[in-house]
């Protein structure tokens, strides 16, 4: 019997230690071939551009082609999910963001993909903040303001989003139901349609994010009442957040990151974070995505963007479920 639980045991450590043999050479050959980099978004958006940054850098280190591929559709729906199924084997990437790990499997009636049981979240690259906007020709000079415009005008003010579902649509929602207005939501193709809209008139107010946003903010082509993250932006510093003007709570940011199928080996994830946080704190590439309106992230290893995404989904879940707001 001892001679028998021996040789088990013998055969555990060799098997262990064969495999950590095996995940440290997989590591270390990979990459051997292109890696895709799939963005789950139509060309030029801040996903994208961040996502051809990130590949250049990636590149350069790797040694191998990092190769952005663009598949937009159903609210990213099917980027993400063409990487979910993919070979786990590190060599397709997704751009994950918000709306593909948090909100999208409540807004959509069926998804195609488990958000945390389908991927591995590597980490998260950027944040940006969004910030209230108002047209310039709307009476309401500040949050306290706006609310009190929206009860005298239930159902005659109207906000607009970049799509049904995006932080913008539901930060609208959020806003109504913490304030007990009523305004109409009017969803388009894109924030840069909207706001094109807004500054023209045609729509009231907006919830964009500050990369799109702080432009015409600068320009004053729109009026800016808050932003709505907990803290101040430190790009519009003497700017108050929604929970200082008395919203208490409010909070929501924009953000996305990299992810990867579920079943890519330790090894691989350990060498991949390593890569993209050495190309996220490239001096460069920090000031180019500072340009974008995005502070650094604190969120940086995947045991952390993974509870991160929990979190979100969680809170998003609840949101979409109360706002009524469902994918068309």
């Amino acid at each position: 019997m001892r001679r028998l639980l021996l040789l088990i045991f013998l055969a555990g450590a060799q098997w262990a230690g064969w495999a950590l043999g095996h995940g440290l050479a997989l590591a270390q050959a990979w990459p051997s071939k292109p890696v895709r980099l799939i963005v789950p978004y139509a060309a030029g958006g801040p996903v994208d551009i961040s996502a051809r940054l990130l590949a250049a850098k990636l590149q350069e280190s790797l040694g191998q082609p990092v190769v952005p591929e663009n598949r937009p559709g159903a609210g990213g729906n099917i980027g993400v999910d063409l990487t979910a199924k993919s070979a786990p084997d590190g060599y397709t990437l997704a751009m994950s963001a918000i709306a593909t790990l948090a909100i999208n499997p409540s807004l959509y009636a069926s998804l195609p993909y488990d958000p945390l049981k389908d991927l591995r979240h590597v980490t998260l690259l950027v944040q940006v903040p969004n910030v209230l906007i108002v047209a310039n020709d709307l009476p309401a000079k500040s949050v306290k303001e706006l609310i009190a415009l929206a009860r005298e005008r239930p159902g005659k003010l109207d906000f607009g989003s970049g799509s049904t579902g995006s932080t913008g649509h539901l930060a609208g929602e959020m806003f109504k139901m913490m304030t007990g207005t009523y305004m109409v939501h009017i969803p388009y193709k894109g924030s840069t349609p909207a706001l094109a809209d807004m500054m023209a008139g045609r729509i009231h107010l907006m919830f964009d994010n500050l990369a799109s946003a702080l432009p015409s903010i600068k320009s004053e082509k729109v009026r800016a009442l808050g932003m709505t993250t907990k803290a101040r932006s430190s790009f519009v510093p003497g700017l108050p957040t929604l929970d200082e003007a008395g919203l208490k709570g409010f909070d929501m940011t924009t953000w996305w990151g990299v992810s990867v199928a579920a079943k890519t080996p330790p090894a691989v994830m350990e060498r991949l974070s390593a890569e993209i946080l050495k190309a996220m704190d490239a001096p460069d590439m920090k000031e180019r995505l500072r340009g974008m309106g995005s502070e650094a992230p604190a969120i940086r290893t995947p045991e952390q963007f993974s509870v991160f995404v929990a979190a979100e989904l969680k809170t998003y879940t609840e949101l979409v479920k109360r706002s009524g707001a469902k994918a068309d």
